[in-house]
């Protein structure tokens, strides 16, 4: 395996370690905050509330560096697609994280705590939700994209005769 390979590799790990902790996310902490706010935003309050920013702010520019000499990299091989397709699809999906989902989530766990549960403010609470999960799923099939293209052969395959006759293979270095 080669810098590239491995860099490439690391591409794909960062863009799991982005869809892993979404998952995380969605199964142990969205169903408590979204369950009847703004009584179930305790966990975001307070000087020990939760900071889910302190994950998300740093990963993003890695991975996306990541995914960026990757594509450098690869941009004369077959691989070049998939790893396009994936960058393009993810920054296309922060910009709208940046747009609605980030200043939604902040104006929905900002709500001051009560011991009531407000209708609008669930109603926004799920319809965040069940859009995050297809923002999820979507990241998802990039990644799947992502890992085709890492499958992919980066090296120029030389058929060759060996002196008995049978066909062997080498790996040149693209």
């Amino acid at each position: 395996m080669n810098f590239k390979d491995i860099l490439y590799s690391f591409a794909c790990l960062s863009f799991s370690i982005v869809i892993g902790a979404a998952v995380y996310e969605h199964l142990a902490v969205v169903p408590q905050w979204s369950a009847a706010p703004p009584a179930s935003l305790s966990m975001f309050q307070g000087p020990y509330g939760l900071n889910a920013g302190a994950f998300w702010m740093p990963i993003h520019p890695v991975t996306l560096l990541f995914m960026i000499a990757t594509l450098i990299l690869f941009w004369k091989t077959s691989r070049r697609k998939n790893i396009l397709i994936t960058l393009t699809g993810y920054v296309s999906i922060l910009i709208i994280t940046g747009i609605y989902f980030v200043p939604e989530l902040m104006a929905i766990t900002g709500t001051a705590f009560s011991e009531t549960t407000n209708a609008s403010l669930t109603n926004r609470a799920n319809l965040w939700e069940t859009l995050s999960i297809i923002r999820m799923l979507i990241l998802m099939v990039l990644a799947i994209n992502l890992f085709v293209g890492l499958t992919k052969v980066s090296a120029k395959m030389e058929t060759q005769k060996n002196y008995s006759g049978a066909i062997r293979s080498t790996a040149n270095a693209v």
